[in-house]
């Protein structure tokens, strides 16, 4: 399959990659190490790879592993509370950290420090109802060999000596309870990002930074082409491939969306940005070494969902707390206003409206949201840090995430919050959509990937894939023993022992 450049003005590869993020540079290590041959290229309108929703600070970087993050684990009209979500995410985590361990003993990653760093993670509430949720899904919860060895507790004392920060100075005689793991981990997506960039470079892919993709179409010999123009230069350039993946991040639907593929139509995105408070006090960091999240407020996109956290970022460690929502109509940190009108078409129309409709509670939230002064924002973080000080934190702005509207099977425009493959018919072509869980399973949706569009080769890649990831094509949930394995094999390899 593998083609050289051409002598002719249009540059010809097997894979174009759009996009610098980590599921770009993912797939592409992975494409690299099950046919070294294929000539492949990756284009970044930014200037280097991570710096959009995949950098440190744009993103919660959890890991997700569903361990903390309580809107995985929903209370059922039955009033049982479903695991099944969280499974799934967890065993996608899993398949994510054998992927990273094997790059780690193939010397693709560098040193476990430098991206990911074991840290435990802590679901916190208050008030009688709230305690007695964490105390259902703790029985849920540990019943499941995924989550089996969960903590938890209802006593101040204990959560007081898991994260002091949360009860030092906390009224006295409020139901409080928390639910803790304590393999959890923190994980920095932007130096994953830039060093799979760093290998891929090594083994001849293409790296196109500065160049933005500016249109899609397909050819009379069935490739797809594009026109990619240098952002420094100006310079215009013609490329071509038998296979792309659009890993644009919010870039991703105007892409999809010019390349007239059937399956995109009828999605439109929804744009929300976010802030989040930030020490780097020593006196406050020291004391607190967890991620703990909370519940949504009442009308808040899930992604809203408030955390404490603990962070590491280029070997310093930092806390910050948020997100606060707010909405922007640019699909990227570094997009455009005029992201969210031009991304509207005949065929997306009538489910965006139903969506505007159906969530007007949501615009509200945001609303308030936007309205939020520094002072709000620091009330909002003693709810988690009674003690907190204004003057010891500080408001950055993370990146946009662009929550998928789509078609229920009913026919109607429904949000959706979650992480959307979407692929031609002929697998010639894929793209992704939407948030969290994203970045923490991006090996999981590449391998989805492959066996989507790359039909006729996954059978003879299925023996390399399964010494990438020992695991693959099974679920760790219903294998216990294997389970184990893989999470003691990992946590030596990524040196996460707590």
């Amino acid at each position: 399959m593998s083609e050289s450049s051409s002598t002719h003005s249009t540059q010809r590869f097997d894979v174009i990659l759009i996009g610098g993020g980590i599921m770009s540079t993912t797939l592409g290590a992975i494409l690299k190490e099950l046919q070294p041959e294929w000539n492949i290229a990756l284009f970044e309108k930014l200037d280097g790879v991570g710096q959009e929703s995949s950098d440190p600070w744009n993103n919660a970087g959890t890991g997700h592993t569903a361990y903390c993050e309580l809107n995985y684990t929903p209370r059922g009209t039955d009033g049982a509370i479903s695991t099944d979500k969280a499974c799934g995410i967890a065993d996608q985590f899993h398949v994510s950290r054998q992927l990273w361990s094997h790059w780690v003993k193939e010397g693709v990653l560098g040193s476990p420090r430098t991206f990911i760093n074991a840290l435990p993670h802590i679901s916190f509430v208050w008030g009688e109802k709230n305690s007695q949720y964490l105390r259902d899904r703790y029985q849920a919860m540990r019943a499941e060999p995924l989550f089996s060895h969960i903590e938890h507790t209802e006593d101040p004392d204990t959560i007081g000596r898991w994260a002091p920060l949360l009860t030092r100075g906390r009224s006295v005689g409020t139901p409080v309870a928390a639910s803790r793991f304590q393999d959890g981990t923190d994980v920095d997506f932007g130096s994953i990002s830039r060093q799979l960039a760093g290998h891929l470079d090594a083994q001849g892919v293409e790296l196109r930074y500065g160049h933005e993709v500016s249109g899609l179409s397909r050819g009379s010999d069935g490739r797809w082409e594009m026109k990619v123009k240098n952002t420094g230069s100006g310079e215009k350039i013609s490329a071509s491939a038998r296979f792309v993946f659009v890993g644009a991040g919010g870039g991703a639907l105007s892409l999809l969306q010019a390349s007239g593929i059937e399956e995109i139509k009828g999605f439109g995105g929804f744009p929300v940005s976010g802030q989040f408070l930030r020490t780097t006090e020593s006196a406050i960091t020291q004391e607190h070494h967890a991620k703990v999240y909370g519940l949504a407020s009442v009308g808040a996109p899930p992604m809203s969902v408030p955390h404490l956290d603990t962070r590491f970022v280029e070997g310093r460690r930092s806390l910050m707390f948020g997100p606060f929502a707010g909405f922007s109509t640019n699909f990227l940190k570094s997009g455009s206003y005029f992201d969210l009108p031009f991304s509207v078409r005949r065929h997306n129309l009538v489910p965006m409206l139903q969506v505007g409709a159906a969530n007007t509670s949501l615009v509200t939230y945001l609303m308030k949201e936007v309205a939020k002064t520094h002072k709000k924002k620091v009330e909002a973080l003693r709810d988690f840090y009674p003690q907190a000080h204004q003057d010891q934190w500080e408001l950055i702005t993370a990146g946009q995430r662009v929550q998928v509207m789509k078609k229920n099977d009913a026919g109607k425009g429904v949000l959706q919050f979650g992480t959307e493959l979407i692929a031609s018919a002929d697998g010639s072509i894929a793209g992704l959509l939407g948030a969290s869980p994203g970045a923490s399973t991006a090996p999981s949706i590449m391998f989805r990937l492959l066996e989507r569009c790359f039909p006729g080769q996954i059978d003879a890649w299925k023996p390399r894939l399964e010494n990438m990831v020992p695991s693959y094509g099974r679920l760790l949930n219903e294998d216990p023993q294997l389970l184990n394995e893989v999470s003691r094999s990992t946590a030596e390899t990524l040196q996460l022992d707590p």
